[in-house]
């Protein structure tokens, strides 16, 4: 039985047994990992702590036959101890683990970007960098622009057209122009927009200028648009404080 190192994001678990749990993880090297924790749910386990989701951790693993085995954890950033006495930055870190577990586990690839993506918007969140619900909206743009997906918001998504334009479409990619606007687009404000837009690089100067309204409009978009490439919403974006 071989075994093999990697550095993760512990995503979810589930338990295995009377004792076990399955540990769902984004890993560096290896994208979405699903690995048995044996006895992680005794009292007296070594590093059952270790394995809960928003930890960052080094992991050995154990190759097997149909799920690989977690030999050693060593914690690197303790994100759950940080997150669970804030409701707003535990809603939006949850809504984290489950965006990138469906965008990387879609691929079937291991994807570095979106591993240092995922530790650096929940470190943000630990330190209050942001709003949480500012940094869900950047790190869900920015998720689907690694993934293949980013929305065009100063030209148009159809045909290139330099903007600014009025309309917005999940299906067509982004803003549309006049004459390239579908039916059942919407209407965005131009501060809305433009926070997307420094949502999307991560200009924080031009984000902190947003007022409630733009926030929540934007927030919405987001969402909207994530759901059109995943095919079905998320279930943790109904508890997102905002």
């Amino acid at each position: 039985m071989g075994t093999y190192r990697d550095s993760g994001v512990v995503l979810r678990t589930q338990k295995l047994g009377e004792a076990d749990r399955i540990v769902t993880m984004l890993t560096r090297g290896r994208g979405v990992v699903r690995a048995v924790g044996r006895g992680v749910r005794k009292t007296s386990s070594r590093f059952g702590g270790r394995l809960e989701p928003f930890m960052h951790v080094d992991v050995q693993f154990a190759e097997g036959r149909s799920l690989d085995v977690i030999a050693q954890v060593v914690t690197i950033d303790p994100f759950a101890s940080h997150l669970g006495a804030d409701y707003a930055a535990y809603t939006a870190g949850t809504a984290m683990l489950e965006t990138a577990e469906r965008l990387v586990a879609d691929t079937a690839e291991p994807s570095v970007p979106q591993y240092h993506l995922l530790v650096g918007a929940l470190r943000a969140l630990t330190e209050h960098r942001q709003p949480p619900d500012v940094l869900l909206d950047s790190f869900q743009l920015r998720s689907l622009a690694i993934a293949g997906y980013a929305p065009s918001f100063d030209g148009c998504a159809r045909c290139g057209l330099e903007g600014p334009h009025r309309h917005f479409h999940a299906g067509s990619g982004g803003m549309l122009c006049d004459a390239c606007r579908v039916p059942g687009s919407s209407v965005p404000s131009a501060t809305t927009v433009a926070l997307l837009a420094a949502l999307l690089v991560g200009d924080w100067t031009a984000v902190g200028l947003a007022d409630d309204r733009s926030r929540r409009e934007a927030g919405g978009m987001v969402a909207n648009y994530l759901s059109w490439h995943l095919e079905r919403g998320l279930r943790s974006l109904a508890h997102v404080d905002r």
